[in-house]
């Protein structure tokens, strides 16, 4: 049988792994640090040892060049030649590379270069430095060892020294002489000269020569000591590691006055400092860890465990939701007061909780009023309009929900709808639901059309939406006069439509949701409604609705409980968002209701107006659209007929010869007028009136009659009156027939 652990077993288990792992984590600590330390006191020493030995050789190089230019300077207000003759000759005597005379207005006057000749010292950088010799602010001034303006190649030292009579000398001299005249002053600069314990300088020349060792290489290539640098790839005074005469070192290098100081330290002697502190410090906590290890354990288990065992085993009740469970653990004062905290705070956590469902219960009503306040909800919406009934539910499946509905008309003859889903539940969906459902119904009320709107009001969501939430939308725009819907879906469910007792599904493609990603465009998509059509548009709520088999309810249950017959107006709208309902609810059984549902349906009865492309294709359209006009005009049968033969007739005359080849579109228009039946045809095509044909002589056997004419014939003698008039560039072809006849 496995026995379980104690308290006391656990605890020290625990407590020495702690114990072992704060070691642990002390001593990478404490060596990631002292590594740290070391190598930066170290890279400062080598930065300084680098500094204190290019300032000699600075100093060296400045006091050598000064020294050759003050003798020149004696010598030139001593009364030598100072034509370019007697220029060359000093520079030929004191073995320099270039003598320049500047006069008081910073002109060189005359030169060894030239080129130079009458250049103004001010108008170059490098030889604007030496102005000070014209004002009086400086006596002499030495440059750095540089490149020269003119050449970049060109490696020189400049110095200047005024003269007594205006104006000052200006001396330079090349690597070659610089390196003669100072190489022996440096020669010995690193020789007693120590980086740290064991470290030291080297030095050398342009060419990688060696100039100073502490090791004698002088004249050898810098590849003996093991150090080589590549400048292009390795910064100056950036550490770099070598192995020097077989000892791995951290170095570092500058180049000053022709010269490559290359400063190294052994990482040994970097590193000792660091050991030792290592060692130290993991001996000490050593000694540490074990004594407080063995006193807090007897001290826990003595004092603590057995009444934490007592707390905890009534905190377990507490915890489990018996909130009337009592603490009484009193062997100290610590654990008396511990008992008493724990007892009160659970009381007053008792009356926080009720208060708290109380106040949440009243404000998520609250909330559910304000949500239902923004959503349509007075059905009949336009009592007063004849051409369509609206009505919409929504159901949510918390307090409050993110499904939201919304319509309004943009102007007389178009109404704008609206079916949209917000990612999530709950309040942040409602609270996103509000502002999508405003920013939607801005853009259309000011005009923009459904893809524009879409496209605006995505990019608007988009921004600080750090929770990611996203609108799947349905929204199109009814013109109230023909039928046509303009609509956009950003990743909605696709509408029903019902028509002659048949529901199917409206085929669209589907754009990216709302909020997902700014810039997306969207589609404008047409859906044309003829009167008596049923729109039925949902959120997934409906198809997704599950039973106690996880079945969903989706879209072949949907399309069967709508396709029947539901009537017209009012009526028909209210019965077939009950339908739904009821489905949903009866497939659903006893299972929650996991998702908000909303439903809206939209029944048109519209004002008998159609407008279709002049196109034979489009005969089925234009019959179904007039026979369902007659039927709500209450038109006998046999009228209906005859008035079905004279539309076909009709329509395929204006479809085959109004346009020609050119596109086009007819209107057509259904009313009842003093007991009878009139259909109005208008087209924008070539002007034509059909009543100017003569009669074809139906007396004449078929093969002698002329072609054509036989079809307006038949609709004139059909029909009650046929009359024709050209309006405003339209042909205007009206058609009566009496319901008596």
């Amino acid at each position: 049988m496995q026995t379980k652990k104690t308290i006391s077993g656990t605890f020290l288990k625990w407590l020495f792994l702690i114990v072992a792992v704060a070691f642990a984590v002390s001593m990478v600590f404490s060596w990631t640090l002292q590594t740290r330390l070391s190598k930066k006191s170290a890279y400062n020493l080598l930065r300084l040892n680098i500094a204190d030995v290019r300032q000699d050789v600075i100093d060296a190089s400045d006091a050598n060049l000064l020294a050759l230019t003050r003798d020149i300077a004696g010598e030139i207000d001593g009364g030598a030649a100072t034509d370019e003759a007697g220029l060359a000759a000093l520079m030929e005597r004191h073995d320099v590379s270039e003598i320049n005379l500047i006069n008081a207005e910073g002109i060189i006057t005359v030169t060894t270069h030239a080129d130079f000749l009458n250049y103004d010292m001010r108008s170059g950088k490098q030889s604007a430095e030496f102005l000070g010799l014209l004002d009086g602010t400086e006596q002499w001034h030495v440059q750095s060892y540089q490149p020269t303006s003119y050449d970049a190649t060109l490696l020189r030292k400049y110095a200047g020294v005024c003269l007594t009579k205006g104006g000052f000398v200006e001396v330079a001299y090349d690597a070659e002489r610089f390196q003669r005249d100072i190489d022996h002053q440096i020669v010995g600069v690193t020789r007693n000269r120590h980086v740290g314990e064991n470290g030291c300088i080297i030095i050398a020349d342009v060419n990688w020569n060696i100039v100073s060792d502490r090791n004698r290489n002088e004249g050898k290539n810098l590849d003996v000591t093991g150090i080589w640098i590549d400048r292009p790839t390795m910064p100056e005074n950036t550490v770099f590691t070598a192995e020097v005469y077989g000892e791995t070192c951290s170095c570092m290098y500058t180049f000053s006055e022709g010269y490559y100081i290359v400063a190294v330290l052994p990482e040994n002697e970097i590193l000792l400092q660091r050991d030792t502190s290592v060692r130290l410090t993991a001996a000490l906590e050593v000694l540490v860890f074990l004594s407080l290890f063995a006193v807090i354990f007897l001290l826990v288990r003595k004092l603590v465990v057995n009444n934490i065992r007592s707390v905890n085993n009534s905190l377990s009740k507490i915890t489990d939701g018996d909130l009337d469970e009592q603490v009484n653990v009193r062997s100290n004062t610590e654990f008396a007061s511990l008992s008493d905290d724990i007892n009160e705070t659970v009381s007053t956590l008792k009356q926080y909780i009720a208060a708290a469902a109380a106040r949440i219960d009243r404000e998520l009503a609250f909330a559910k009023n304000i949500q239902q306040s923004a959503l349509p909800s007075v059905f009949p919406p336009y009592p007063d309009r004849k051409d369509l009934n609206l009505f919409a539910t929504m159901d949510t499946a918390k307090e409050v929900g993110g499904d939201f509905y919304d319509f309004y008309f943009l102007e007389d003859n178009k109404l704008a709808l609206l079916v949209a889903d917000v990612s999530g539940k709950g309040i942040p969906a409602a609270m996103f639901m509000m502002t999508g459902k405003t920013v939607l119904r801005d853009y259309a009320e000011r005009g923009d059309a459904p893809a524009v709107a879409a496209f605006n009001a995505n990019n608007k969501l988009c921004e600080g939406n750090d929770a990611e939430m996203f609108i799947t939308a349905w929204m199109g725009y009814l013109e109230t006069d023909t039928g046509l819907v303009r609509f956009v879906n950003a990743g909605h469910n696709p509408p029903v439509l019902i028509r002659d007792g048949r529901a199917e599904f409206i085929t669209q493609k589907a754009d990216l949701t709302l909020a997902a990603m700014d810039g997306v465009p969207y589609r404008e998509q047409t859906l044309q409604l003829m009167p008596g059509d049923l729109l039925f548009l949902y959120t997934d709520g409906v198809t997704e609705a599950a039973n106690a088999s996880e079945e969903l309810f989706g879209n072949n249950r949907l399309r069967e409980a709508l396709s029947k017959r539901f009537g017209s107006g009012e009526a028909a709208v209210r019965a077939v968002c009950g339908t739904v309902k009821e489905a949903v609810g009866a497939f659903a059984g006893d299972t929650p209701q996991a998702d908000d549902i909303t439903m809206l349906c939209l029944y048109y009865a519209g004002n008998n107006t159609l407008a279709v492309a002049a196109k034979t294709d489009e005969l089925p359209t234009v019959t179904g659209f007039v026979n369902r006009a007659l039927e709500g005009l209450g038109c006998p049968e046999t009228a209906a007929a005859q008035l079905d033969i004279a539309v076909e007739e009709i329509f395929a005359n204006i479809a085959n010869y109004a346009y020609g080849s050119e596109p086009g579109d007819v209107t057509i228009r259904v009313r009842s007028e003093d007991s009878a039946a009139v259909i109005e045809f208008r087209d924008r095509g070539v002007a034509f009136n059909p009543l100017e044909k003569p009669d074809p002589d139906v007396s004449l056997p078929a093969e002698k009659r002329e072609i054509g004419g036989l079809g307006i014939f038949m609709v004139k003698k059909s029909m009650d009156d046929v009359t024709y008039q050209r309006d405003n560039d339209e042909n205007v072809l009206t058609i009566r027939k009496n319901f008596t006849k």
